[in-house]
């Protein structure tokens, strides 16, 4: 199993919880990114710079993916795309889309995007809390000792 991360626009303070993570559990973490991305020094965390072009990240994530593999993205409809190919999701706020949540989650946000467009609905997503990063931190921690476990 393998972790990709949509960089772009993926929370800078949760990154170090990616890294841990990696390092801890021995799994390969790529950032895919449209700039130049900071990362440790390790065996295990990589980043690719994509070309400056909307969803480079997106594609070359969902070219990589195999089965099984898990993507940290907000994009939901990058999360649909993953999970059509058998892969998993997890957004920055904690929640895991799978095959049993994605498209509701996705037809959710295409309502709310046509909402806001039509000017019915204006806003978005309350901002980043800590309880959000504490619920990214506990999903990504359960759903990769899972892993771990299947595959032992």
């Amino acid at each position: 199993m393998r972790v990709f991360v949509d960089a772009d626009s993926f929370p800078c303070n949760l990154r170090e919880i990616l890294f841990r993570a990696a390092e801890r559990l021995k799994i390969p973490l790529v950032m895919a990114a449209n700039s130049c991305t900071k990362i440790p020094v390790s065996k295990y965390i990589s980043t690719i710079q994509v070309k400056s072009e909307p969803d480079a990240a997106d594609d070359y994530i969902v070219g990589q993916l195999e089965k099984g593999d898990l993507v940290i993205t907000g994009d939901i409809p990058l999360a649909y795309r993953v999970v059509g190919k058998g892969g998993f999701a997890i957004n920055p706020r904690g929640e895991l889309y799978d095959e049993t949540n994605v498209k509701q989650k996705l037809a959710i946000r295409d309502l709310m995007d046509e909402l806001r467009n039509t000017g019915l609905v204006t806003g978005g997503p309350s901002g980043f809390r800590q309880k959000d990063k504490q619920a990214f931190a506990n999903q990504l921690n359960k759903f990769l000792e899972k892993q771990c476990r299947n595959n032992a």
